[in-house]
């Protein structure tokens, strides 16, 4: 039983979550065909260019460029170093709302420094040329408050909101508590204007430097954030064994990490439920055992009509894809279809076709377009 136990808790530490079979609730062939683009070493995120060839990170601190229509890849110079270890190094890739005007690009990615490592987001212009690009003038516009070793849990994906404003998903370095503090950013969903300072409406606005970055607290690694149609924030989670997460982001909410959950710690102490607490905000939909969401959309196109306004998630442990059917503010799993593998990032291009990228060394880009 002790042997048992440790090996999982080993296990998720590498992974973020249990690696442990899901429980299927719909599983149908695959509904789409898969087009295989390009293979990379452990890629995490993808964003599209104006001229429709697609920036993809590698966790070793690799930018790459790729022309979907020839293959061709090449790389990026000038990346910010990376702290590279555990689940860190480059992470998300964002491009600005005016990027055919200014060319900037926005990159989250683990940095070294006292303490350990923390999450950080930088942001700089972006060169192409016929042989791939530079970045230049790179700024770093934000940062984790603290630093921790080990290398888990940074999450820090990166999203533009309608009103220009950069949203950070920002995980809590696998430290628990700061996720509920008001003095660390640790744990939080941040709003920003595009040059890092905090934005002026939000919720905790003039009570101090790090509670003005927060929108949302009690997060613990939040893989996972887009927008509805109708201009809501849904964002997606790792629990630890068990308790993975969707949630609807609410302006000032607690989601309750470490204090409630429903999975339990690695080492087999139970937490309490969010049914214990009415004023924490619960998720929408909950998965135990977990599926280790990597990533998500909610799907606005037409190609895959009868998917529109769902939540696609990308699940490490579930290797595949998660359908969540989301009705006014409920959530529910619809589907699982088995890719077979390790799945990390997911993106709508602006013709409804949904690329993702599997996880690892090897992982492949794969357009995905119905049958």
């Amino acid at each position: 039983m002790h042997l048992r136990l440790s090996v999982t808790y080993a296990l998720a530490l590498v992974t973020g979550a249990l690696a442990v079979p899901s429980q299927q609730l719909e599983t149908r062939q695959q509904p789409f065909k898969s087009t295989a683009i390009t293979s990379h070493a452990e890629p995490w995120a993808i964003a599209f260019l104006p001229d429709d060839r697609i920036l993809v990170t590698e966790r070793r601190g690799n930018l790459r460029l790729v022309d979907p229509a020839t293959k061709a890849m090449s790389s990026i110079t000038g990346v910010p170093a990376v702290a590279y270890g555990g689940q860190g190094g480059l992470h998300d890739v964002a491009l600005h709302p005016q990027y055919a005007e200014n060319s900037m690009i926005y990159l989250s990615y683990a940095e070294s420094g006292s303490g350990g490592a923390g999450g950080a987001v930088a942001r700089a212009k972006l060169t192409l040329t016929a042989s791939g690009g530079s970045l230049s003038g790179v700024e770093v516009i934000w940062r984790h408050s603290q630093r921790a070793g080990g290398g888990l849990q940074f999450a820090c994906r990166l999203l533009f909101g309608p009103d220009g404003a950069l949203w950070i998903s920002s995980g809590e370095i696998n430290q628990m508590t700061p996720a509920q503090s008001m003095t660390s950013n640790l744990g939080k969903v941040i709003k920003l204007y595009d040059n890092g300072t905090a934005f002026a409406g939000n919720p905790f606005a003039g009570q101090g430097a790090v509670q003005s970055q927060i929108y949302s607290l009690g997060h613990r690694n939040p893989l996972g954030i887009d927008w509805d149609a109708e201009g809501r924030l849904w964002e997606v989670e790792m629990g630890p064994m068990g308790g993975d997460e969707l949630n609807l982001i609410e302006e000032g909410a607690n989601y309750g990490w470490p204090v409630v959950c429903e999975g339990r710690h690695y080492d087999g102490r139970t937490i309490p439920k969010h049914s214990t607490r009415p004023d924490i905000n619960a998720p929408k939909a909950f998965w135990v055992p977990v599926i280790s969401p990597a990533g998500m959309i909610i799907y606005k196109g037409d190609l895959f009509s009868s998917w529109k306004g769902n939540a696609l998630v990308t699940g490490l442990s579930a290797q595949g894809i998660v359908r969540v059917a989301i009705t006014g503010d409920t959530a529910k799993e619809a589907q699982r279809i088995s890719m077979g593998r390790r799945m990390r990032g997911i993106r709508e291009d602006k013709d409804g076709n949904i690329w993702v990228i599997e996880d690892g060394q090897g992982g492949r880009l794969l357009k995905l377009t119905p049958n």
